[in-house]
């Protein structure tokens, strides 16, 4: 199932609102990170980059699924992308080391360190949401050729 709809705030206030009451550290990253540190919607989005405590990642995919979102992509360890009318959800399990640092598995023998003293607090549609700082948000959106929708973020996360 291909996803062609954009992810709303309203639907990432609801993904947060299932992650807070259910007690999981996440970190969202993206271009909805970027949003919620500037506070306010800058940009339509596809998706939502949702980075989560590894323990609680069965329990988000069952909860993602009963809506109808549907696994699209799986490239675990990395992440798994679920879509649905909508929108689309980029799940990262992260295992949380004693500091609550996250770490990431990636392909091969790539390891990526999510810290927690680079994890704040955000605004999307008036809730706080845990996101990666500027200084992260700026870091992760290196090593690939950037699109036009990173550059857009590049800019705002300048002007913070």
């Amino acid at each position: 199932m291909e996803n062609s709809s954009q992810m709303t705030a309203a639907e990432v206030v609801q993904i947060v609102a299932w992650l807070d009451a259910n007690g999981v550290v996440y970190q969202i990253n993206g271009g909805w990170g970027v949003d919620a540190l500037v506070g306010r919607q800058t940009r339509p989005h596809q998706d939502l980059d949702v980075f989560i405590d590894e323990v609680h990642e069965a329990d988000f995919m069952a909860w993602l699924t009963s809506p109808g979102y549907r696994v699209t992509e799986d490239w675990r360890p990395v992440r798994v992308q679920l879509s649905s009318p909508l929108g689309q959800v980029d799940v990262h399990a992260m295992r949380l080391d004693p500091a609550c640092d996250g770490v990431q598995q990636g392909l091969d023998d790539d390891v990526y360190l999510h810290p927690s003293e680079q994890r704040v607090v955000g605004l999307i549609d008036g809730q706080a949401v845990a996101v990666a700082s500027a200084e992260r948000a700026r870091q992760l959106r290196s090593g690939y050729r950037l699109r036009a929708v990173d550059l857009h973020d590049l800019a705002l996360l300048d002007e913070l």
